[in-house]
């Protein structure tokens, strides 16, 4: 579990406590996805909720789990983009790289979490 402040270098942070921790887990290539999918979710947690935040990812059988915990209420979906806009893309990339992937309200909050399935033959 990885405690972050909402700022924008928590983003980098958080991406390379991903890769530290499952460079020993994964393939590169699952790696290098989930450094991108917490990269995006962190962010999206730092513009929007504007709170503090917790990152925890989990590894288990060929799948690595990832969830952010913000104590915002708000829920973030998937929304429309023009071309030209800088913004706004980051749930569609979380949509097209996780195996799965969605939102728990809670309480105080909610987690936004995905999960990438990986053949574990490929550790070998």
């Amino acid at each position: 579990m990885l405690d972050l402040l909402p700022q924008p270098a928590s983003a980098t942070r958080a991406r390379q406590a991903a890769r530290d921790y499952l460079s020993a887990h994964c393939p590169a290539e699952v790696v290098d996805t989930v450094a991108l999918l917490v990269t995006e979710l962190v962010t999206n947690a730092v513009i929007h909720a504007r709170t503090e935040l917790q990152l925890i990812i989990d590894v288990d059988s060929g799948c690595v789990g990832v969830r952010v915990t913000d104590a915002a209420p708000s829920l973030p979906a998937v929304r429309g983009h023009d071309r030209d806009d800088m913004t706004g893309r980051g749930l569609t990339l979380v949509d097209t790289l996780a195996t799965e992937w969605g939102v728990e309200p809670r309480a105080n909050g909610k987690v936004v979490w995905c999960n990438v399935h990986f053949d574990r033959s490929s550790l070998a």
